[in-house]
């Protein structure tokens, strides 16, 4: 009995630092349909945020997403976001690999989901935004010395490319409409781009649909049991 005992103890204990370190408990403890994952602050990829700032590293939530995928139990996958953005190769990463995953997966912006936050928020099969949560959409840019700026240019440019044709291939916005966003003076005092609030998104066409938590949960669970409904139907047959 005291062996039970320690190992729930230890089990707990496991569980409170998972939390408390990527904001989800242990995938492997879970038996449940839905799995949650959170994406906020600054998007940490090679290089160590600042420890004063909220920070979600890729190391942490790539092994979760794998872990989601190899786990028969569970059928869909909710992303909260509120992120200002942050490393741009580790953003995309984790959008490309949350767009590959075969669970159903939607995504959920409160608060913001800014610059490379974009495509994470366009990644899911459906997407949802907060009436007062916001995007903003600007072009990559840089800080530091540029040794080369014919060669930088160039990786500029397709990185953008990069990020330009992720988020119209994850997203009903169009290509014109998403580079004039992007490159909008009329909204950011010292800086390029544009500033979506809640509606303005799904007019656009990034967003799918306003919402909160209750109805990103509810198309989860219709996707769901249309899923089951279909392997019922196959059964049959």
């Amino acid at each position: 009995m005291d062996k039970k005992k320690s190992e729930g103890k230890k089990k707990d204990k496991d569980m409170v630092e998972d939390i408390k370190q990527l904001g989800v408990p242990n995938l492997s403890l879970e038996n449940k349909e839905i799995q949650c994952i959170t994406i906020i602050g600054e998007i940490e990829g090679h290089m160590v945020s600042a420890p004063q700032k909220k920070a979600t590293k890729y190391e942490h939530i790539i092994p979760q997403l794998y872990a989601i995928e190899e786990n028969p139990n569970i059928k869909g996958v909710l992303i909260i976001l509120n992120t200002v953005g942050g490393d741009v190769e580790a953003g995309l990463a984790i959008s490309e690999l949350i767009n590959s995953l075969s669970k159903h997966t939607v995504t959920l912006v409160l608060g913001g989901s800014h610059s490379i936050g974009v495509p994470l928020a366009t990644s899911g099969d459906y997407s949802f935004i907060a009436p007062t949560a916001t995007m903003t959409i600007h072009p990559i840019r840089m800080s530091g010395l540029v040794i080369g700026v014919s060669e930088t240019f160039e990786y500029f440019r397709k990185m953008q490319e990069r990020i330009i044709s992720f988020i119209t291939r994850t997203s009903k916005i169009d290509r014109n409409t998403l580079y004039k966003l992007m490159n909008s003076k009329d909204e950011l005092v010292n800086d390029v781009g544009s500033v979506l609030i809640g509606e303005e998104a799904v007019k656009y066409g990034l967003i799918n649909e306003v919402g909160g938590l209750k109805e990103a949960l509810g198309h989860i669970k219709k996707l769901i049991s249309n899923e089951k409904l279909q392997e019922n139907s196959q059964k049959n047959k």
